[in-house]
């Protein structure tokens, strides 16, 4: 396949539709209107021009990628396609709307439709549609022009031919490592890493040690490149809080439950990196 969609242009969203740009395809990007879909052609302008002004990549292959993008605030643009990769915000109601509507406009029967969902049960999603044979998990990691995993996760219903379609354009159309991921909230990564990142928030709550002493104590004491909080604020602090309600919902385990501090930063605005503050501050 030579043309792709990706509905949504927030972090991941670009970064998917970067990287397949950067890859010699074509790539129809959808948000959902003209304000958001300026602010993620402005992301995707900037983050070929830092990859272009660090050496990544040549000011000829930069202008190439750009060029392959186009943008739109219609699914109509991408009827037509054989694969589109919905990473709109992590809310179940968004993404089952979205998948409804790709269901009625997309005129090949056996185009994929993939989730970037890290938490909701593809089995979930795929029964907005008609075709969940043709519904796969694909799931990326921030940065995406960086981080080279892909979890792919089937539901019960989704075809072997899905199946190999999804892993064969991470793999081989994207040079990504995908791995086997079951469908059930969490899949692999979330599921490990969750509760993980709920600890360290429980810790700064209770006053046991500061954001920069924990993130310190992980990175020089157990070689994690990035601390906890910090790679909370990195995700999201409203998205972890997202995949730990989805996780809770699941499994009812209260390592899963959503701490008080969490909650409260998320309501005063403080998401992290891309409000400019969470647990650390980054306005400046």
């Amino acid at each position: 396949m030579d043309r792709i969609g990706v509905i949504g242009c927030g972090l991941i969203g670009s970064g998917i539709a970067e990287v397949s740009a950067r890859a010699g395809l074509d790539v129809v990007v959808v948000e959902r209107d003209e304000t958001a879909l300026d602010l993620g052609r402005r992301r995707l302008a900037s983050s070929l021009q830092r990859a272009s002004d660090a050496g990544k990549l040549s000011a000829e292959d930069a202008t190439l990628a750009y060029e392959r993008l186009h943008f739109s605030t219609t699914l109509d643009d991408v009827a037509d396609l054989a694969l589109v990769i919905e990473a709109a915000a992590e809310d179940r109601a968004v993404k089952l709307d979205i998948f409804a509507r790709l269901d009625r406009v997309m005129t090949d029967p056996t185009a994929v439709l993939a989730t970037n969902t890290s938490s909701i049960p593809i089995a979930t999603i795929a029964a907005a549609t008609s075709r969940p044979e043709n519904v796969v998990g694909l799931h990326f990691f921030n940065p995406v022009p960086v981080m080279k995993l892909v979890e792919v996760t089937p539901s019960l219903l989704t075809s072997a031919t899905t199946i190999e379609v999804a892993r064969s354009f991470a793999r081989d159309a994207l040079g990504k490592t995908p791995i086997a991921s079951p469908d059930r909230a969490g899949f692999v990564v979330n599921a490990l890493l969750i509760p993980y990142l709920l600890s360290a928030i429980r810790m700064v709550e209770a006053g046991v040690a500061s954001a920069s002493d924990i993130d310190t104590g992980m990175m020089l004491g157990c070689a994690h490149p990035l601390g906890p909080l910090a790679l909370t604020d990195l995700i999201g602090l409203d998205t972890t809080a997202a995949v730990a309600a989805s996780l809770y919902d699941e499994f009812r385990d209260t390592q899963y439950a959503t701490p008080p501090l969490l909650a409260r930063m998320i309501a005063a605005g403080r998401l992290g990196r891309k409000s400019g503050h969470g647990f650390y501050d980054y306005s400046k």
